[in-house]
């Protein structure tokens, strides 16, 4: 099994946060694993599109993680040819910069989001696009735009000026001017009218992402087993300390208290910004005697994570 935690460390966290959290069976299995593999961002680099923890389950599917990750395709496994996400958002338009709110934010019924979508359907069909209603913050889009796009993930851009990945190359010149006409075509949405109304954030954009094909084979074998688990994802994204903090509590005592002796078991735990992945790995008899003895220190992995 190949267990991926995302969020595991907050970037902007004080490292007190990180040493005094109480994680025990966290170091009972980092006391018996050895960091085999690190994916680091450099501070000041430009980021990837693609968040560490979606290269680490590009790598666990076989995926080359400097190509598209074609997370809507393989959700739809049955549909042939590049698939993508739209999600519908809310761009927070200033003077420089234009920040893109976390759509959960929006509390979007699914009627709200049906509604918009049909409305916008003239639109996305005259591009050459099928977009199906797959959830309230999620639809299913196909269409030959979504072949060699690499858009940023959507956890890449929430909270985040979005305007660099508009204009870099990222998003191809037909899907801008689709935003450009959506943007003015929701403006006046009954919608968007009801949600002003009533003192809610309106939604006057969309996010492409998980575009791409599926690879016809896997560039290296694919892992066994792989579970993702992200309840700290929402705290880590509302920059709530407390909540992230229990959420890893709960994570700890519930999904990783029955690992301990998992055979074959492979951890990965990824930022903002890193990636490390652990691994079981055979050990003599002096250092399976010192392990017992061996005091980990959580925190000190946790901070390794965040780039100096």
């Amino acid at each position: 099994m190949h267990l991926i935690i995302p969020y595991a460390a907050l970037t902007d966290a004080p490292p007190d946060a990180l040493h005094s959290l109480a994680l025990p069976h966290l170091r009972q299995l980092l006391a018996q694993m050895t960091c085999t593999h690190r994916d680091d961002e450099a501070r000041d680099a430009q980021p990837s599109p693609h968040m560490p923890h979606e290269r680490v389950w590009a790598r666990s599917l076989g995926w080359p993680v400097d190509a598209p990750l074609p997370w809507a395709a393989l959700a739809h496994p049955r549909h042939t040819g590049p698939q993508a996400w739209i999600t519908p958002c809310h761009w927070q338009i200033g003077m420089d910069q234009v920040v893109m709110l976390d759509p959960a934010h929006l509390h979007l019924s699914d009627e709200e989001s049906q509604q918009l979508l049909q409305a916008m359907q003239a639109f996305l069909q005259e591009d050459g696009l099928d977009v199906q209603w797959d959830s309230a913050l999620q639809w299913h889009a196909r269409g030959d735009v979504f072949e060699h796009m690499r858009p940023p993930s959507l956890d890449r851009v929430i909270g985040a000026n979005v305007k660099p990945w508009i204009t870099d190359g990222h998003l191809p010149d037909s899907l801008r001017r689709l935003q450009s006409e959506m943007q003015m075509l929701l403006y006046n949405h009954p919608v968007n009218d009801a949600r002003m109304a009533q003192g809610r954030i309106t939604v006057n954009s969309f996010w492409v992402h998980g575009a791409g094909r599926l690879p016809a084979e896997p560039a290296a074998q694919a892992d066994g087993q792989v579970l993702v688990l992200d309840p700290l994802r929402g705290p880590a994204l509302r920059g709530d300390l407390q909540a992230w903090q229990a959420a890893w509590r709960e994570l700890d005592a519930t999904h990783l208290a029955p690992l301990a002796h998992q055979a074959g078991l492979r951890l990965s735990l990824c930022s903002e910004t890193s990636a490390h992945t652990y691994q079981r790995t055979e050990r003599s008899w002096l250092q399976r005697i010192g392990a017992v003895f061996q005091t980990t220190d959580t925190g000190r992995a946790l901070q390794a994570l965040i780039p100096t």
